[in-house]
């Protein structure tokens, strides 16, 4: 499959190096340094076994249609970037080209729904995290299952992405309710990775200091209880499990919220945390916590990005 990557980032790296071993793969990127750095030196993903492999992926700009269009767009990139990304690339793409987003956190439909029509939008969520060494450098932080499904019922094109995914050695299975599985995977993100970065810590740390894990667990409840008002009926005792099983295998990864905040740049939290806290709201479901924690968040983003410092 023809699969083009919509960011090349830690995630957007990683995915690239990794389906290329059995698709044709172009890293998009508007930052024309990095596209210069990627071309000579490539990807290289360091293993958690401290194996290692460098890929070369394609690359191209957001602008450049040449090479044709791709069967797939995979999204890599910031929410808060997301819109603008889509509106430079959406030119390129061609009337059959699907999009998918494995993006952390909710609403990411909205934005791909500008360019593309809901039978052509897949979405996604993976138990696969990197973190940047430096530019083409990717430490490969934790591997897992990938679930996706198709927005508007498309069975075949999910299946056709799956199995690019599966052939290229990445676990992945079609979703019918792909709309649970992005929530599974937000109870984690809003939950323990925005934690990680309050507290400036790894993953294990959540797990292993009883303070931390208590406010864990209580942005765990809210997530739970807005996931039922908006339909979807979790155990939360079950979520706290995976959770803190999955903080055990992952002790020392680190999240991208912890990397934002420390590299001064704006995180995920408004498609994460805060919108558990906005779609509570919404639906009238009390979310003090979420609402307390990703207002911390933003404040250190706030900080940091107008003196450099950190709290």
């Amino acid at each position: 499959m023809k699969i083009d990557v919509l960011g090349a980032g830690a995630m957007g790296c990683l995915f690239g190096a990794l389906l290329s071993r059995a698709n044709e793969v172009r890293l998009v990127d508007p930052n024309r340094a990095k596209l210069k750095t990627l071309k000579d030196r490539g990807v290289t993903v360091l293993e958690p076994d401290g194996r290692s492999f460098t890929a070369f992926p394609g690359l191209r700009t957001p602008e450049d249609g040449s090479g044709g269009p791709p069967d797939l767009l995979l999204i890599f990139v910031k929410s808060a970037a997301e819109k603008e990304a889509l509106a430079a690339v959406g030119p390129t793409l061609g009337p059959d080209t699907a999009l998918l987003t494995l993006q952390n956190g909710m609403g990411h439909e909205k934005a791909m729904g500008e360019i593309a029509p809901p039978e052509r939008i897949l979405l996604g969520a993976t138990q696969h995290n990197a973190s940047l060494q430096s530019v083409g450098t990717v430490r490969h932080g934790g591997a897992g299952s990938t679930q996706l499904g198709a927005l508007a019922g498309n069975g075949e094109l999910a299946r056709a992405a799956a199995a690019a995914f599966t052939a290229a050695g990445i676990e992945t299975a079609v979703s019918a309710d792909v709309r649970a599985v992005i929530w599974r995977k937000l109870f984690m993100n809003a939950s323990a990775s925005a934690l990680t970065g309050v507290f400036r810590c790894p993953l294990g740390d959540v797990a292993e200091n009883s303070h931390i894990w208590k406010l864990c667990r209580a942005l765990i409840g809210e997530a739970v209880a807005v996931a039922k008002a908006d339909g979807f009926d979790f155990d939360e005792g079950e979520i706290a499990g995976e959770i803190y099983g999955h903080l055990v295998r992952s002790k020392g990864a680190i999240t991208s919220v912890y990397a934002d905040l420390e590299a001064g740049r704006r995180t995920e939290v408004d498609a994460i945390t805060g919108a558990v806290a906005d779609l509570g709201r919404k639906l009238g479901v009390r979310v003090p916590v979420s609402e307390t924690v990703a207002e911390i968040i933003r404040a250190m983003e706030e900080r940091k990005q107008r003196n450099g410092s950190s709290i």
